[in-house]
């Protein structure tokens, strides 16, 4: 499988930590919650904690604190559709491609539901045929771009497609809850909105850099569930974040990696660029002393981090784009993430 085309997407509003914070205890969320919630929330988004701002698809900060089912449900079907499609766009470009010759749509997310499935909304917008297949993959958190791919790789090995879009679209400000619980509070100072969108083929493009799917495989342990998730609380959905996702993060990493690479004959030494799923600060921490690397190793997920917080499904896509405009030296290159289930995939990219 081939990688023709990358494309992203956010929503135009851009917010810092330090308005985010304002925001919060301007808000009449601020009274309801604790000291130590206010703590907390000061900690975060005052130290360094790997994110300077994200994009949120709200027109103001104070929207993001009208947390009702309704408002949330309304905000997830009036946005993910468009960043969806605008990501897909991009790839198309991207590849070169017209949308008439994708044979089938694959779209993942984890932060809104609805019946008909996004596949249907971007279908549309975009102009695809009616014969394409279409399919809507959800309750997978940020590990889900993987699973997508590798959905598309098996409808392209099949023979049954020769151009597959794959599309992670995530507005985590649909998916916002506060109350005193400290990892709640620190999921909604992380998570940023976005789409990522990648054309697949089973034959390399004429054009841009050659970017082959060699190899991947996954990893799920049930047991670890409870560790990271989300769960329904009032109607809405409420993220469940625990003190051991890093290392957990760190060791399920470690292991898909070492699989893939036993099979290929390689070592870590052998990989020239690392498009990794951030979750965090404190997680790619983690994954760099697990890996013993080097800061610099990890600079594309930090940066996208940095800039547009935790994309959930969507930020390897955002990694990978970077790597690719940083003009990031060819050979294998590995692209993994890791989240609800407890989950973690990765997958071994040869890049010319």
């Amino acid at each position: 499988m081939f990688f023709l085309g990358i494309g992203t997407a956010t929503p135009p509003a851009r917010y810092t930590k330090a308005e985010c914070l304002e925001a919060f205890q301007n808000s009449s969320w601020y009274a309801r919650l604790d000291a130590r919630s206010h703590f907390v929330a000061r900690t975060v988004l005052q130290r360094d904690n790997g994110i300077e701002a994200r994009r949120l698809a709200i027109d103001s900060l104070d929207d993001v604190f009208c947390i009702d089912p309704d408002t949330l449900s309304r905000r997830f079907l009036n946005h993910a559709p468009v960043l969806a499609a605008k990501a897909a766009e991009r790839a198309l470009v991207h590849a070169g491609l017209a949308a008439h010759e994708i044979d089938a749509v694959v779209i993942s997310t984890c932060t809104g539901y609805v019946c008909p499935g996004l596949s249907g909304h971007v279908v549309e917008r975009l102009g695809l045929r009616a014969d394409v297949q279409a399919f809507d993959l959800v309750g997978q958190g940020c590990a889900a771009a993987l699973p997508n791919l590798q959905l598309g790789r098996s409808l392209l090995t099949s023979g049954a497609c020769e151009h597959v879009l794959s599309v992670c679209v995530e507005v985590s400000s649909a998916a916002m809850y506060l109350d005193n619980d400290p990892g709640v509070l620190i999921s909604a100072c992380l998570f940023g909105d976005g789409a990522g969108a990648a054309v697949l083929s089973c034959k390399a493009g004429k054009t841009n850099r050659r970017i082959e799917w060699k190899d991947s495989t996954s990893l799920i342990e049930p047991a670890h569930r409870d560790a990271l998730k989300f769960e329904q609380r009032a109607g809405m959905l409420r993220n469940v974040l625990t003190r051991e996702v890093p290392a957990l993060a760190a060791d399920y990493a470690q292991r898909v990696l070492e699989t893939v690479l036993q099979r290929a004959g390689l070592t870590r030494t052998d990989i020239s660029a690392w498009i990794m799923h951030a979750g965090g600060r404190d997680v790619l921490l983690a994954l760099q002393r697990r890996f013993d690397l080097q800061p610099d190793d990890l600079r594309y997920s930090a940066a996208m981090l940095r800039e547009y917080g935790n994309l959930s499904s969507a930020f390897v896509y955002f990694v990978l784009q970077a790597a690719l405009a940083e003009d990031a030296p060819g050979g294998w290159w590995w692209l993994s993430a890791f989240g609800a289930g407890f989950s973690c995939h990765g997958a071994l990219l040869e890049v010319q």
